[in-house]
């Protein structure tokens, strides 16, 4: 049984960012005046400061704690204190280390292949003369992200050098081949939103390529991408739902979800990442998204009332 008393009058809802985007990303600022016409009082709140009383609220969304990769423990620790939370801390466990991916393929889900190099662990560059990415098993906004073409040898190096810096930092790599589609067809992100009947799909966009390069560690909260919006296809759609299918404890307890998918080699679409903890969720570019994402919210708000 549910225990939790609301507040009184106007449920509060807390939209969680960090101290870089104290007022929430321009984006999720779309959502405070349909949350408002359905009396939410909304307030952006940064995940660390100490100042925060997060019982004090009817809801906590997960929108912009796009510093948290540095500090994946802390921010996990965060959120299992923390009540009411959307996407809940079970998720946020899973989805912050894109390990998951391994899972998703194991239950037949297509991914990209990937190769995962730990602290201690030594990698060499494949003999072949394929691009590749490196980055990160976590991390936000393609941070210390880089793409390498292997017939160059500084392009080798530099790749070696990543994969290195990486793990002396304790921290897991992730290497996988480059899918050249991205530069054509680019990526499409597709959008789910809770409803009644639990997560429904909303809108796609497209996000050109972003990778023109290695990484050379240079720090930046994320990167600028080129986003449009895109009509989803059926078979886009189809590993989509596949994916939501296989999260552990099913899709039913999402607030959101976004799926990102490339063409692979056949044309096929792959998965690249499922972002449950903190996506961008473009609802700029799709009409009623905003009111999508409202009627979300104050779906879940039903859920602890």
């Amino acid at each position: 049984m549910n225990n939790h008393q609301p507040t009184r009058g106007k449920p509060r809802v807390a939209l969680v960012s960090c101290s870089a985007l104290p007022d929430l990303e321009p984006d999720d600022q779309l959502v405070l005046a349909p949350l408002a016409a359905r009396g939410v009082t909304v307030e952006a709140t940064i995940w660390d400061d100490p100042a925060v009383d997060w019982s004090g609220y009817d809801l906590v969304v997960l929108r912009s704690p796009w510093d948290y990769a540095l500090r994946r423990d802390e921010f996990v620790a965060w959120a299992q204190k923390v009540p009411r939370l959307v996407n809940p801390a079970d998720m946020v466990a899973w989805n912050t280390d894109k390990r998951y991916l391994a899972e998703l393929s194991a239950a037949g889900v297509p991914t990209v292949p990937t190769v995962w190099v730990g602290p201690g662990e030594s990698w060499a560059p494949p003999a072949d003369s394929g691009e590749y990415v490196i980055k990160p098993a976590v991390s936000a906004g393609s941070q210390d992200t880089g793409r390498y073409d292997l017939a160059d040898p500084g392009h080798r190096e530099l790749a070696t050098a990543h994969v290195r810096r990486l793990t002396a930092a304790g921290r897991i790599a992730m290497i996988q081949p480059y899918l050249s589609a991205v530069d054509t067809a680019g990526e499409t992100a597709l959008l789910f939103l809770a409803g009644r009947d639990g997560l429904a799909f909303s809108h796609a966009i497209r996000k050109g390529p972003m990778l023109t390069g290695p990484d050379l560690g240079v720090a930046e909260l994320y990167k600028e991408e080129q986003i449009d919006p895109r009509t989803a296809r059926p078979d886009q759609l189809a590993v989509a739902r596949r994916t939501l299918a296989a999260v552990p404890g099913g899709p039913e307890q999402l607030l959101y979800a976004r799926v990102d998918l490339i063409p692979g080699p056949d044309g096929a679409p792959v998965l690249v990442e499922l972002e449950l903890t903190e996506p961008s969720l473009f609802i700029g570019y799709a009409d009623g998204a905003p009111e999508r994402l409202a009627a979300a919210i104050t779906t879940h708000l039903a859920r602890w009332a």
